[in-house]
């Protein structure tokens, strides 16, 4: 397959419109949970890597690089909930309501949004974050310890997208950063599409918090009505967070900054993404919404996938 298949690279069409959460109501089919209690032998043998117990009995993986920074990944959903710089700080965030049960995604970390950004026809941002990944592969590169999980389509999946697909998602921790690369490839015989984020929760004291690098882009604001984003254009070079803020930058650049308010300076890469999410619930969630930041690489619009064809997108979190 890796010989004959294509990658898909190419800017897509941006929707100008998100859609409305009315359609998000469907019930939705039971599932069963079954947990897979991996082998550190089998499936994380690399040095720097080990396979644990996780809260609620969930597995997670372990990476802890030489130079002292630490990463914790469930494999439900994929999750990464915790990303320590060497200095032992947590720049990750998991909210306290967050429910390690098998049966809800995790809120917090970096959850994935696939195949389904937002609401829409299936279930709130997709399936992928509430579905058990498998470890496919394990490294050790120039000390840089690497994890690889998979996601395959099942009957859960098929059930609300009856499509046959395969993600892969590569993570690698460094002594500053942590870079993940997404990989979706399309096993099925007939074209499918989907759109994508990173839903990443970053640790902050939202007063003092800035985004810098967005100005200029075009903005989909759901402030004050999230079913109906207001078209604009950002002017501001700091973008800050004063109120509940929700809101989509088009085309945005390959690289920004994010100040959390703590004394870190966080800078955010891409490639392939396209697009990036800032969100902050403000009195939504009363109880912890000034403890967090939301920045999110996404893909608004639609990836169009032929059979054997995959798309990548690669993001690079990083302490200057």
């Amino acid at each position: 397959m890796a010989t004959t298949m294509s990658v898909a690279t190419a800017s897509f069409p941006l929707r100008r419109t998100l859609p409305s959460p009315a359609r998000n109501n469907r019930r939705l089919p039971c599932r069963s949970i079954r947990i897979v209690h991996a082998s550190v032998d089998q499936t994380a043998s690399a040095q720097g890597i080990k396979m644990a117990e996780g809260n609620g009995g969930l597995p997670k993986v372990s990476l802890v690089s030489p130079h002292g920074s630490e990463a914790e990944i469930y494999l439900f959903g994929a999750c990464v909930t915790s990303w320590k710089v060497p200095s032992g700080k947590d720049l990750l965030f998991v909210r306290p309501d967050a429910v390690f049960n098998g049966q809800k995604p995790i809120s917090g970390g970096i959850p994935h949004c696939f195949p389904q950004f937002g609401p829409g026809p299936i279930q709130q941002h997709g399936f992928a974050r509430n579905m058990t990944w498998s470890i496919t592969d394990s490294d050790d590169i120039e000390g840089d310890p690497v994890i690889t999980l998979e996601l395959k389509d099942d009957p859960y999946s098929r059930s609300m997208w009856d499509f046959s697909f395969q993600a892969l998602y590569k993570v690698r921790l460094n002594s500053k950063g942590l870079s993940t690369a997404l990989t979706i490839t399309n096993m099925d015989t007939k074209p499918f599409a989907f759109t994508t984020a990173l839903h990443t929760y970053f640790k902050a004291s939202i007063s003092g918090v800035s985004v810098k690098g967005l100005k200029g882009c075009k903005t989909l604001n759901k402030d004050p009505d999230p079913a109906n984003p207001l078209e604009g254009k950002e002017e501001r070079e700091a973008v800050t967070f004063p109120g509940f803020v929700d809101c989509v930058y088009l085309d945005a650049p390959e690289q920004i900054q994010l100040d959390n308010g703590l004394g870190d300076i966080i800078t955010i890469q891409n490639r392939n993404w396209t697009d990036a999410v800032l969100w902050n619930p403000h009195l939504q969630m009363e109880s912890c919404y000034k403890d967090f930041v939301c920045v999110e690489n996404a893909k608004i619009g639609k990836v169009q996938l032929e059979p054997e064809q995959s798309w990548i997108a690669e993001q690079q979190i990083f302490v200057s």
